[in-house]
């Protein structure tokens, strides 16, 4: 999600408490940065920081780590996080420098409402390309898991062949997410947006057993 330029978007950045500013140097060793063993669920691309910030207030017993490459988004999102949340920080980077980051680390990853890339010649860029999945393979602790929310049904579609075929499997899936009995559902901004015009909101859950 792409806002103005914020003016200030350094200012924010160098502030927060929130932000990690030299992510490589705790690749293989988040859990010094959170201070525990807890699990580590991401999201790739935060937006405004609602859906994240909602899963780390939810979910104490879960660190949770939002990716954002563009600098006047990941500075709104920094300003909207409570000071005592404990278990949430922000990294400002490309999603395909992750393997420089994270290493056997990551429980979870969320994809929500990505870029969908509609033309043909932009498909490798999608974040459940066969480039991007290969990418996440050093990131898992154990088993995979990736879960995606997207407005886009071509996207949606391309998203289940992709992933089959890397070897997940689809262990849960919704063609409109609101009027499922899928329970849990924290609304990202788009989300919120999408529903309120009637457009249905596709869900997936991706698993895959560690070898």
């Amino acid at each position: 999600m792409r806002l103005r330029n914020v003016k200030n978007k350094e200012e924010i950045m160098n502030a927060s408490p929130f932000l990690i500013q030299n992510p490589k140097e705790y690749r293989g060793k988040w859990h010094t940065v959170f201070e525990n063993e807890n699990p580590i669920h991401i999201e790739i691309g935060t937006g405004k920081g609602n859906f994240i910030i909602q899963k780390a207030i939810l979910n104490p017993d879960i660190n949770f780590i939002g990716i954002e490459k563009y600098d006047s988004v990941i500075a709104r999102a920094l300003e909207k996080i409570p000071e005592k949340i404990f278990n949430l920080k922000m990294i400002r980077m490309n999603a395909l420098e992750m393997g420089e980051v994270f290493e056997k680390e990551i429980d979870t990853i969320y994809l929500n409402f990505s870029d969908p890339w509609p033309k043909k010649r932009w498909y490798k860029r999608r974040l459940t390309s066969d480039i991007f999945l290969k990418n996440y393979d050093c990131l898992w602790k154990k088993d995979a898991m990736i879960i995606q929310k997207t407005d886009n049904q071509e996207f949606f579609e391309y998203s289940i062949c992709s992933l089959s075929q890397y070897g997940y499997q689809i262990t849960e899936i919704s063609l409109d997410l609101h009027k499922s009995q899928i329970e849990g559902n924290v609304v990202t901004e788009y989300e919120e947006k999408f529903v309120k015009k009637g457009f249905p909101i596709y869900y997936l859950v991706a698993e895959k057993k560690k070898k």
